[in-house]
């Protein structure tokens, strides 16, 4: 029998088609979603951290406390602790309701709202310690958050489309940041009578709107669809203790037990990948801002440049990865997204011998930030293939904390680093730092050979 010829519609579609074909991904509904649920991810980190460290300081807080400050930002390097909570325990009333991710992402936003609004109304000056807890309480809140919004993520659309929701992910999280870092800072300013002395009440305003602000992600929360991810029954049988013991086994054990028992000794090499993929822009990072002022940029270079020009471009580069993905591959993009991210950290080792350069700072921060986007795009289209949907949740929270957990501590050197060997030698070594890793990406193509069986 002669098999009949596949009709000319079933054909890839190649040239123009095929690029409008992967661009229209941007269109459907789940990633327009995304959109605004990443803004609400993105929001509370500045207000923590950055912008935290801002006001504290000009609350008169030394620097030595500021730096103590700062580990509060550290519950996100530790939320894989807690994810087989959100990955498995129902929340009485609301689950049944909204369902298992958007309880807890509903949760969660209120919580972050509310943390925002107790901190508005604490005056660090007057009252440091109850607003640092009070900044914990809303780190711990926004980790939460991005724990139960990855489970959503993955579970909201095929491993081929991750990469797009990856991108419109990662631009409501930028435009939250710059409106968290610089919108912030501009609302307090416009409300301080005076930039010579303290006053809390512009603060008080500013992290009110911000908390206002998380509106856009409940919002998105409670008009979003529940996705049909599996729902693991509670343990029914057995004493109260025995029925707790088969759960937490579901919860905690078998997670990590089906990663290794579906990649076996592969498991070592994704988790070295993993661990390593973002060193090279983590570790350049931390020393970025000293480096601008030690060239002689102004605080307004800076901030055009870097805080929002800077994050536009890692939203085009988000974009761009995102397309690549789906035309090329996951693993390609990820390997041109290490390439460049390595490679661009040497623009900054021309620009410390050029010095204060504006042109050339625009230049290498544009090259910097769109190479980090499409890495960025493309990393998180990958590790949302790793996991298995029955542990969305726990799997993903556990990949991107291993994500930051070496790359944060080889950071900690960097300042020792430019000391002692000066900038344009510590960003040749950042850049080298990135040249394992493409080993590692090569490394995890060839271990991957065959596609293996969806999860999904």
């Amino acid at each position: 029998m002669t098999a009949t010829p596949a009709p000319a519609d079933s054909e890839p579609a190649r040239g123009p088609r095929a690029w409008l074909r992967a661009l229209a991904v941007y269109r459907e509904p789940p990633v327009v979603r995304m959109l605004f649920l990443g803004f609400s991810a993105g929001l509370p980190l500045l207000l923590v951290f950055g912008t935290l460290s801002f006001w504290l300081r000009e609350a008169g807080i030394d620097r030595t406390t500021i730096g103590f400050v700062s580990w509060v930002a550290l519950a996100y390097a530790f939320k894989w602790a807690w994810a087989p909570l959100v990955d498995r325990l129902p929340l009485p009333g609301l689950t049944r309701l909204l369902g298992r991710r958007r309880s807890w992402l509903l949760a969660s936003q209120v919580a972050v709202a509310a943390g925002l609004v107790g901190m508005a109304l604490t005056d660090p000056a007057l009252h440091l310690r109850p607003l640092v807890i009070l900044a914990l309480l809303t780190a711990f809140a926004s980790a939460t958050q991005d724990i139960a919004l990855d489970a959503y993520r993955i579970e909201s659309a095929p491993v081929h489309k991750q990469a797009a929701l990856a991108a419109a992910y990662q631009t409501g999280y930028r435009l939250a940041m710059i409106w968290a870092g610089a919108g912030a800072l501009a609302i307090a300013a416009r409300f301080d009578p005076s930039e010579a002395q303290y006053h809390f009440g512009p603060w008080t305003i500013a992290y009110l709107v911000m908390a206002a602000s998380m509106a856009v992600g409940i919002v998105a929360t409670v008009l979003a669809p529940e996705p049909a991810g599996p729902v693991p029954p509670l343990p029914r049988e057995g004493t109260a203790l025995q029925r707790l013991a088969a759960w937490l086994h579901g919860a905690v054990v078998s997670p990590f037990a089906d990663f290794v028992r579906r990649y076996r000794w592969h498991a070592v090499l994704l988790l070295a990948l993993i661990g390593c993929y973002r060193i090279s822009d983590v570790v350049m990072g931390v020393m970025a801002n000293p480096f601008y002022r030690d060239m002689g940029f102004s605080k307004d270079e800076v901030a055009a440049v870097s805080k929002v020009y800077g994050v536009v471009m890692t939203l085009a580069g988000a974009f761009v990865g995102g397309v690549l993905s789906l035309r090329f591959g996951v693993l390609r993009t990820l390997f041109a997204g290490a390439v460049l991210s390595a490679a661009t950290n040497l623009l900054f080792a021309w620009l410390a011998v050029r010095g204060h350069d504006l042109a050339f700072l625009i230049f290498a921060v544009s090259a910097d930030n769109l190479s980090a986007g499409i890495a960025s795009s493309a990393f998180v289209a990958y590790l949302s293939g790793l996991t298995n949907v029955a542990y969305s949740a726990t799997q993903y929270a556990l990949f991107s904390s291993i994500m930051l957990l070496l790359p944060k501590y080889i950071a900690g050197w960097s300042g020792w680093a430019v000391d002692s060997f000066g900038y344009v030698s510590f960003f040749v070594g950042t850049a080298m730092l990135g040249v394992p890793v493409l080993l590692l990406v090569w490394l995890a193509a060839r271990a991957a050979g065959p596609q293996r069986p969806s999860n999904r």
